[in-house]
């Protein structure tokens, strides 16, 4: 039988949101997934854009090779939280980086469901 437990993003300090200060690969890290094979994290992130401008936010979910490990997503002028990773699987120890167009306006917030 699988356990759940709710845990902030390895790349947060105390559950806040983390601040995208990369503009290129390799991007500001957000998580590392647990090591090993058989625990997973199912990965919730959202990103919200502080700026008055529209920023186009990737994430490199497990690897920096594009197109593969890349989730692109456009994120409007302050509209709040929006969803960029909606609970996707990740282990292996592998990371979760996000790079945006625009330096410092875009702050990913999130959570993982460690499974055992």
């Amino acid at each position: 039988m699988a356990t759940f437990t709710k845990a902030i993003l390895s790349g947060s300090t105390s559950g806040k949101g983390v601040l995208v200060v990369a503009t290129a690969t390799a991007g500001t890290l957000i998580h590392t997934a647990v090591a090993g094979a058989s625990a997973l994290d199912e990965i919730w992130l959202y990103a919200v854009n502080t700026s008055s401008s529209s920023v186009k936010l990737t994430i490199e979910f497990g690897g920096a090779t594009a197109p593969a490990d890349n989730i692109e997503v456009t994120v409007l002028p302050e509209a709040g939280l929006v969803t960029v990773v909606p609970g996707l699987l990740l282990n292996g120890a592998l990371t979760v980086k996000a790079f945006a167009g625009t330096a410092s306006v875009v702050t990913v917030h999130g959570f993982v469901n460690k499974i055992a």
